[in-house]
């Protein structure tokens, strides 16, 4: 026969088991509620667009296309690789990056520009050895010999 300790613990189980079901439901049903209609999220945008001067990110809005950062340099930046991210170089491609995520080498002053910050983070675990390769990667597709 079970004792009373048996009993509660299977009473506390229980209404544990109620409570968390209940508020998953009633998570599910908020936010699906909460999640704004194309034409609010619009009009927040276009509140947005009005509290910035940059004609760099009107641009970007009114095209509709890509992605684009509110920490665009307000200047163009000269990063080595004529700004192409050099973990896209490792891979062989010319991706171009604006500069907004960007290191500069302790070793040399030259500053490297990345198009995300999980390349930066990614290159970050070896620079030395991604910028050999990178620079190699340059040449090559610079169409001059890799030395």
């Amino acid at each position: 026969m079970a004792g009373p300790t048996d009993r509660a613990r299977a009473l506390l189980v229980l209404a544990t088991l109620a409570c968390s079901s209940l508020s998953v439901a009633a998570l599910a049903q908020s936010a699906g509620s909460l999640a704004p209609d194309a034409k609010t999220q619009h009009a927040l945008d276009n509140d947005m667009a009005d509290t910035v001067q940059d004609p760099r990110i009107t641009a970007a809005q009114k095209s509709g296309t890509g992605t684009w950062k509110w920490a665009v340099p307000p200047v163009k930046m000269n990063g080595a690789f004529d700004d192409h991210d050099p973990i896209g170089l490792v891979a062989g491609k010319l991706i171009p990056a604006d500069c907004s995520i960007n290191w500069i080498s302790p070793d040399t002053h030259k500053l490297y520009c990345f198009t995300s910050a999980t390349s930066l983070v990614y290159f970050l675990d070896a620079p030395q050895n991604y910028l050999a390769q990178a620079e190699k990667s340059w040449q090559t597709l610079k169409g001059k010999p890799a030395s």
